[in-house]
């Protein structure tokens, strides 16, 4: 029900009578060429908010750069309040903007698909909630500038990439270095969306298509959703969009190459924010508009992307509802966990692309050969696309997982991700499973903040452990058991070890004089003889190890009651 539905309507009258209509855009008057400034997106929806009892305008949460971050809610019905949605089977749709500003056609599509659902112009069945964050890099978005997007055609100015403390944001929600990706994960959270559409600008190849899209990986989604998403929701889309005149294709993950020869799908790991979404079951997609295509022609196919997917979710939206919810469940009993997919280089499906011939002229900087695509040359072909993943490791889960109180920007995390835990009540002793880190590598330079390791490889050992009052127990019977297991395994690629949440436990806090731990070890292997036994093994096996005095003393060190527990053994215990 529309608000001050009279005083619309003269302004409706009011504004016809100038050629403009209320609610128009930076991007409509400017005949697509630029795109709002962050205040003006703001008061944008504030207006739409003031108007249309339909729609709700708060902030939730601050970011990097002081500013808070906005989240639009419409409902036709005028409900806001999420656990209602989800009593009543609705279907949550929730659309992130600007998380890199340089990139911003969600931002504008965003703001005239909405009008345009409010004045009835375009269709949006009342039992659907639409959520949407106007502007998420808020940092990046007021480092205004015309530079940064070298390879990109428009807007005629535009933010920057990095936020206010130079992160990318698009890296950051696992990790949770930054304000904004706290905030986004309490929203995430409050919404728990059935459908998460990021918006995107493309980087690499030149082509036809104009736009482009990244659906989250179908193998690491997995269930009815995955299923649904693959079989229905996607192939749906390129139809739709062929329709509206505006052909859709993957995202063109080339480097180094060119599509005519094929790609695999781009895979969205949990660092990225459809990764991050899917982990809550819910199906997620990255549209990427091409960036060498005009700032209208880019708007405009974002605009007939919300169309597809609208004409989908009003057809569909008991299904996805229903499919998002069944796995959601099915999470609670599932007992193993796959992790660090990789892709499948045979049997690709085929996918109709529209390119341009490429070829290579000499550089006019280096007169070495350089690449180029040639427009007046476009054609259309059948390429592979390699859209199958398997994992390298499954884990089974255990029943639960114990988390010292001293680690408490893991317990924060968990918090934020509505993680249930239980506090440990009492001083206790419990068997449990721990993991010694035997094996990682560890990137030279640094990433997004971080010395990122891979390659992690783990040993297991029973021990006893204790536990104080205020320790937590992770209990393993919840719908977000697939993150807890991302985060906490250490082996998963984009786990919190991995993120060097725990690299204090890869140094050794003390240590030996030589001189005086010689006298200890000779009397520790005249008590052990079995160890004495062993240590001759290892000098008769390993002649290098024979001739070095000082790595034995080690040798008789690291398999002594002396050694410390702590030095390797990752944090988190198991209880099977």
């Amino acid at each position: 029900m529309k608000k001050f539905t009279l005083l619309v309507a003269l302004a409706g009258l009011f504004f016809s009578a100038f050629g403009q209509q209320p609610y128009t855009t930076l991007f409509e008057t400017s005949d697509g060429t630029e795109t709002p400034e962050y205040e003006a997106v703001i008061a944008y929806y504030q207006n739409l908010a003031d108007d249309f009892e339909e729609v709700q305008l708060t902030s939730m949460g601050t970011t990097d750069s002081g500013k808070p971050l906005h989240l639009v809610i419409m409902d036709q019905k005028g409900n806001f309040d999420p656990e209602s949605w989800q009593a009543e089977g609705r279907l949550v749709v929730f659309v992130n903007n600007g998380i890199h500003p340089g990139e911003p056609v969600g931002i504008d599509a965003s703001m005239m698909y909405l009008r345009d659902i409010l004045q009835g112009k375009e269709n949006w069945d009342e039992d659907m909630v639409l959520a949407l964050i106007p502007v998420y890099n808020i940092g990046g978005h007021l480092n205004r500038n015309s530079t940064t997007r070298v390879n990109q055609e428009g807007p005629k100015a535009h933010g920057f990439r990095g936020n206010a403390r130079n992160y990318d944001l698009n890296r950051d929600f696992i990790k949770t270095d930054t304000k904004n990706s706290e905030s986004f994960q309490e929203i995430f959270q409050w919404l728990q969306p059935h459908v998460f559409i990021d918006t995107h600008t493309s980087n690499g190849a030149d082509y036809q298509h104009i736009m482009t899209l990244i659906e989250t990986q179908h193998n690491m989604l997995g269930g009815a959703a995955g299923k649904y998403m693959h079989e229905t929701l996607t192939p749906g889309l390129f139809s739709q969009m062929k329709e509206r005149g505006s052909s859709l294709v993957p995202y063109v993950n080339v480097w180094g190459d060119v599509p005519e020869n094929g790609w695999s799908q781009f895979k969205d790991s949990p660092r990225y924010s459809s990764g991050y979404a899917s982990l809550f079951h819910t199906i997620s997609y990255v549209p990427e508009a091409h960036m060498l295509k005009t700032y209208r022609q880019r708007v405009e196919s974002m605009y007939k992307l919300f169309q597809s997917y609208t004409a989908i979710f009003e057809r569909d939206q008991k299904e996805i509802v229903a499919a998002v919810k069944a796995d959601r469940e099915a999470a609670k009993s599932q007992e193993t966990f796959d992790f660090n997919y990789q892709s499948v280089r045979e049997n690709p499906a085929t996918i109709d692309f529209l390119g341009y011939e490429s070829g290579h002229k000499p550089s006019d900087i280096s007169g070495e050969p350089r690449l180029f695509y040639d427009r007046n040359k476009p054609f259309e072909a059948e390429v592979d696309f390699y859209d199958t993943y398997s994992p390298s490791i499954s884990i089974e889960k255990p029943t639960y997982y114990v988390i010292p109180q001293g680690w408490f920007k893991v317990v924060e995390n968990l918090r934020r991700n509505h993680v249930h835990m239980k506090a440990v009540k009492a001083d206790t002793t419990l068997d449990v499973t721990t993991y010694y880190i035997t094996e990682f590598e560890t990137l030279q330079k640094p990433y997004e903040g971080h010395y990122l390791h891979s390659d992690i490889q783990v040993r297991e050992v029973p021990q006893q452990v204790s536990l104080r009052a205020g320790d937590w127990l992770v209990p393993m019977n919840q719908s977000s058991n697939g993150f807890i297991m991302e985060v906490l395994e250490p082996q998963g690629e984009d786990s919190y070890f991995a993120w060097n949440y725990f690299d204090t436990i890869l140094q050794s806090k003390e240590g030996y004089s030589a001189y005086v731990f010689e006298d200890l070890a000779a009397d520790y292997l005249a008590q052990n003889p079995g160890l004495r036994e062993a240590l001759e093994e290892e000098k008769a096996k390993n002649p290098d190890f024979a001739d070095n005095g000082a790595a034995q003393l080690r040798w008789v060190y690291e398999h002594s009651p002396w050694k410390e527990k702590e030095y390797m053994r990752y944090p988190i215990f198991r209880i099977n």
